[in-house]
């Protein structure tokens, strides 16, 4: 089989039937292809969802954290456009949610994934609010493409090592040695779920989060996370890429008062890649702010949208 035909079955390259390449066009085809086919790999269609406002305002976009997926902002986001009018967007990250899965989880990946996404949107310009690891994705576009960014939000987490203070290699491993029934009930197969995860994962909230991505698939259940990718990649997704670009604009650090994930020993950092940074805590509000005070949340961005 040539290469051609091996490009068109993986779905790389698409041709008409009546299409025929002249030896005077041949070279021009291959020179495509050798562009087209060395920046696939690099980005891949991620699934989104939006809720439009009526307002010309530059739109908000929203990134979850490890775990996670678009519909954690599904609530936030119809009350930021009723409360501002602008366009709301819930993204998957790679990996998470019904985006593609790859072998690739780097925030450098994770970021071309975004401007890939709001190019094809003819997005020129919008607000990033970025939770956990969909915040340091949000910090490494303002660091890379600022151009593309108003402004920034990042949700309790830093551009700093946060390795130790997580469990996330146990949840991984607890999730991998799942084993559930094929054909039985959603709710049956839910409580298996979440009784083999309570031997590693303590908390019923953490419980809860992780058993929003239990799936159906032709009657077996599995996750719709690529656990493979995350474990290779847990490293690098707990750390952060190095940089020595600023980005200039508004950008908030909002943390939990409860979560360790912004410290005092992280401001340094975040002044010197952020020079416009303000740090605000919400009160009583662990890693998952949204979720715990999701009103102190909605009125906290607003007020940041409005200075």
């Amino acid at each position: 089989m040539s290469s051609l035909c091996r490009l068109v079955q993986r779905g790389l390259l698409s041709v008409r039937p009546s299409c025929r390449l002249f030896p005077g066009q041949l070279d021009v085809f291959r020179a495509a292809l050798t562009v087209r086919t060395a920046s696939s790999p690099s980005s891949v269609n991620l699934m989104y969802d939006v809720f439009d406002g009526k307002g010309e305002s530059t739109p908000l976009v929203f990134l979850h954290g490890l775990f996670g997926s678009k519909s954690n902002f599904h609530s936030i986001a119809k009350s930021l456009v009723q409360r501002t009018g602008r366009k709301v967007l819930t993204v998957d990250a790679r990996n998470h949610g019904n985006s593609p899965h790859t072998p690739e989880l780097t925030y450098e990946a994770m970021a071309s994934d975004l401007k890939h996404l709001l190019g094809q949107l003819h997005i020129d310009k919008c607000v990033l609010i970025g939770h956990s690891m969909g915040g340091k994705t949000a910090m490494t576009i303002a660091l890379t493409q600022p151009s593309l960014v108003e402004r920034l939000v990042v949700v309790d987490i830093s551009p700093a090592q946060s390795t130790t203070r997580t469990n996330f290699r146990y949840y991984i491993q607890a999730m991998q040695e799942m084993k559930i029934s094929s054909d039985i009930p959603r709710s049956t197969a839910r409580r298996m779920a979440e009784d083999q995860l309570r031997a590693r994962v303590k908390e019923h909230s953490v419980r809860q989060f992780l058993l929003t991505n239990l799936v159906e698939q032709n009657g077996h259940y599995t996750w719709r996370v690529n656990l493979e990718a995350i474990a290779a990649h847990l490293e690098e997704i707990m750390s952060f890429p190095s940089f020595n670009t600023v980005y200039n604009g508004p950008t908030l650090f909002l943390g939990g008062a409860s979560s360790a994930y912004i410290s005092s020993d992280d401001y340094p950092e975040i002044q010197r890649l952020f020079p416009s940074a303000d740090i605000q805590y919400i009160p009583d509000a662990s890693h998952w702010i949204h979720a715990d005070k999701p009103l102190d949340f909605i009125s906290s961005i607003i007020s940041f949208l409005q200075s």
